[in-house]
């Protein structure tokens, strides 16, 4: 009589082969287990989990500074005195180590859901932390250079807080898959026990986190006042060099009501408008005046500044990635442009009955027209020929002297204050200014304009929130946003918190209790019986019939070393024969 162990049937997991070489680089089947991971494994996945939150923080920032990339590398080159597009490295490396970080995270899901034990490859760790490390480094320097910029966050949150909840829940609900197989076992521990608690505290706290969103947009549609006034910030900066006259047509050509401009004094008392202190970067002053491109601008005369071109660095750095899409006439034009006065600007807005916006600095104490500098730009306004109702002035100094005139102001001010200066408008940073705020200020009939817009996110939540106008360096993006993005009522919003909710709810506690009469059935099915239905499997081309252990033994009497074994298939069957012995 013969005893063998039956023969284990082997099905080809090719999916399975794909998760586990990828990951930890084990394509054979023996190199895999179902032995728990080791605490070392486990730490790796926490790393790889905290790496991968960290990346979509990073990638959800630079999502939304779209709005001021221009802003972001005007500030790396006020730090270096080189302009240079900084954002498109940073949005690659973003691109490339999220999209890593996500896959290899995918993986260890599925390592998890198949009951694979995790081995992360070596280069995978070395991968991650290096990508730690660059996001790390991105968030120092960021703060260090662009800090104040961390706070667009909390205003896009204004705008997506509504589908981030959405596609929180989702993801939460899909976790419980993982989270179930791994606390409704029968053999529980504390650490089960506690990660249960954290996944229904942050279940609940998605539930509820409606209640703390301010979406100006979740309104009622009769309420929606008229869209915002667009003011060409610059002009059009997009589609033409800043400050110059092309690009305050473009800008009245794609629907600005008004115009801003920064004005410096030159020292022969000419204003002209440039952004910068220096002309090193909008201009070819280091190729016509080499020794003087670090001088301040205002320390050139008019026949200097009106010499020089205005409009080649444009096309070398196109600061805005827009050249590509300018016709060859305009660059042609763009290629010939020279500095705008202020006078051709005021008659420009003149003709065009528009107003104008101007943020005027004063000269240092040292220039020659530092006692006339006020005068010099009176003067200017009244020989363009506009009208003093159509002017703002900022800032908000000389108000004796400023008759006729509207001031503006770029700090934030309370009601009281603003009343006790005597300005009627303010022009703020919308990084400065809340939801709150945005009310009181309309509320006492204080005019209101909002800088930098150039997305049509932003756009929609400060149109929603009242504002009466936006300085944008983008009008023509604005122009073609007829409608807020999205704009919903409260009754509807409630419906479809609740019941998303609830769905999520449901579906999470159907996940636990079919988990758990799924394993509490493997865990009551006889190990025998898995293994003689496996062995009695129909064969097919797919199935390897590996034979790796046979072990006979005689319960009577022993077998010889010189007795035979055949072993041959018979009928998709396996047969074993000792003489005449045959199963």
């Amino acid at each position: 009589m013969v005893k063998h162990q039956p023969l284990q049937v082997y099905e080809k997991q090719v999916f399975l082969s794909l998760v586990t070489g990828i990951y930890g680089c084990r394509w054979k089947r023996y190199q895999r287990s179902q032995d728990e991971s080791s605490k070392w494994e486990c730490a790796w996945f926490i790393i790889l989990g905290s790496s991968f939150l960290l990346l979509l923080f990073w990638a959800y920032f630079w999502l939304v500074a779209q709005n001021d990339f221009n802003d972001f590398n005007w500030s790396l080159y006020n730090h270096s005195g080189e302009w240079r597009d900084e954002t498109i490295p940073i949005l690659i490396s973003t691109t490339v180590g999220l999209s890593y970080i996500t896959f290899l995270l995918i993986l260890a899901l599925f390592h998890i859901s198949l009951g694979q034990q995790l081995n992360l490859y070596w280069v995978h760790k070395i991968g991650i932390v290096a990508a730690l490390l660059t996001t790390v480094s991105g968030f120092v320097s960021v703060d260090d250079i662009w800090g104040d910029e961390w706070e667009i966050i909390l205003v896009s949150l204004q705008f997506t807080a509504p589908f981030l909840h959405i596609g929180g829940l989702v993801t939460v609900t899909a976790v419980s898959w993982l989270v179930a197989g791994y606390v409704v076992r029968k053999e529980r521990s504390n650490f089960q026990v506690m990660v249960l608690a954290i996944y229904i505290l942050v279940l609940l706290a998605l539930c509820m986190a409606p209640l703390t969103f301010t979406c100006p947009c979740i309104m009622d549609r009769h309420v929606l006042k008229p869209p915002p006034a667009i003011i060409g910030r610059r002009g059009a900066p997009m589609l033409a060099p800043e400050n110059t006259i092309m690009s305050f047509t473009r800008a009245l050509q794609h629907g600005a009501g008004s115009l801003e401009a920064d004005v410096t004094i030159s020292v022969d008392g000419v204003p002209f408008l440039i952004r910068d202190h220096t002309l090193k970067r909008t201009t070819d002053v280091s190729k016509v005046f080499p020794s003087r491109e670090h001088d301040d601008a205002s320390f050139f005369n008019w026949t200097e500044i009106h010499s020089l071109n205005a409009g080649h660095w444009f096309l070398e750095s196109d600061p805005y990635w827009t050249v590509n899409t300018l016709s060859a006439k305009d660059r042609s034009k763009i290629g010939n442009l020279t500095i705008c006065s202020l006078v051709e600007m005021l008659r420009l807005a003149a003709r065009a009955n528009s107003s104008v916006l101007l943020n005027i600095r004063k000269p240092a104490p040292e220039h020659p027209r530092f006692r006339s500098w006020f005068m010099d730009t009176l003067w200017t306004l009244q020989k363009a020929g506009i009208s003093q109702k159509k002017v703002t002035w900022a800032p908000d100094t000389d108000r004796g002297r400023v008759r006729g005139l509207l001031q503006t102001t770029n700090e934030k001010l309370s009601v009281e204050e603003i009343r006790h200066r005597g300005i009627t408008s303010l022009t703020l940073h919308y990084r400065k200014i809340s939801y709150e705020d945005i009310q009181v200020y309309l509320a006492n009939n204080v005019s209101l304009t909002v800088y930098p817009v150039n997305e049509p996110w932003l756009y929609s939540i400060l149109w929603c929130s009242g504002v009466p106008s936006v300085s944008s360096d983008a009008p023509q993006v604005l122009q073609k946003v007829p409608y807020p993005v999205w704009l919903m009522s409260h009754s509807a919003y409630n419906f479809i918190w609740i019941s998303s909710d609830l769905v999520s709810v449901a579906v999470v506690m159907g996940i636990f209790f079919f988990q758990k009469w799924r394993i509490s059935g493997m865990q009551n099915y006889n190990p025998e019986q898995i293994m003689l239905s496996a062995v009695a499997r129909r064969t097919s081309r797919d199935v390897n019939i590996m034979k790796e252990k046979l072990i006979f033994s005689e319960l009577n009497n022993g077998l010889g070393s010189t007795e035979e074994l055949s072993l041959y298939p018979e009928n998709g069957r396996v047969a074993y024969s000792h003489g005449g012995l045959s199963c």
